[in-house]
């Protein structure tokens, strides 16, 4: 018996859009990062991008749960000295509402190259319109 190892040229694509409005964000993220990882495919390999690809629609309106718009605190640094700077998840939501998402999946992907490769695939806008028609993509319902 050998093992199945799918090659990048042999692994099939496939486009999904997901609907957040009124989806909880770390368990949407859990799913949108399973799907971006491949681990819903029989073929799945852990050193290897079989991942698909993820359009992320309504980020606006994404829910939390207790009191994380006050509480949870996303840091950035300018890289000079006293530079950083915080923002809520409020205030993040009513500015960029994208970033998000986007930060809760990039921190559930794996570190490294393959991670950044799996990143690239996941597309996320603020409203219901998204740019990928052309693709075709399902819907994915979790």
């Amino acid at each position: 018996m050998n093992t199945y190892m799918p090659n990048p040229s042999q692994l099939e694509r496939k486009w999904y859009v997901v609907d957040a409005e009124g989806q909880t964000l770390g368990r949407l993220s859990a799913e949108v990062a399973k799907v971006l990882r491949g681990k819903n495919k029989p073929v799945f390999t852990p050193h290897a991008d079989c991942g698909d690809y993820v359009i992320v629609v309504n980020a606006e309106k994404i829910k939390v749960t207790g009191k994380k718009l006050d509480q949870k605190v996303y840091y950035h640094h300018s890289d000079y000295v006293g530079g950083m700077k915080e923002t809520t998840l409020k205030e993040m939501l009513n500015t960029h509402p994208e970033r998000v998402i986007e930060h809760a999946v990039k921190g559930m992907l794996p570190k490294g190259p393959l991670g950044r490769q799996m990143y690239t695939k996941l597309f996320v806008y603020a409203g219901p319109d998204h740019k990928q028609q052309a693709q075709k993509p399902e819907v994915l319902t979790f």
